[in-house]
């Protein structure tokens, strides 16, 4: 489970072994987490989980992962080409 950022207490990670899911990114905070589908052609991203998570927790994480989206697809590619997932 490698950490791609630490922003305001928000791990943003990947899991290992997820087969042949899309570009994707966990996020964790205390008890609330959640999942989010990064559409790369549309720069759009969309939640596939949540738990726990306030209204304002997921405007944050959005913002977040808008701010580093490039990042994230590149530290995703570099994950996958690794062997990953």
């Amino acid at each position: 489970m490698p950490t791609v950022l630490m922003i305001l207490g928000w791990r943003l990670f990947f899991y290992a072994n997820e087969r042949n899911e899309p570009v994707h990114i966990h996020c964790k905070k205390g008890d609330s987490e959640c999942k989010y589908w990064l559409d790369i052609e549309n720069f759009n991203i969309q939640e596939a989980y949540i738990y726990n998570c306030s209204p304002r927790d997921k405007r944050e994480l959005k913002k977040i992962i808008y701010q580093h989206f490039d990042y994230i697809v590149s530290e995703w590619n570099n994950f996958k080409e690794a062997g990953n997932g």
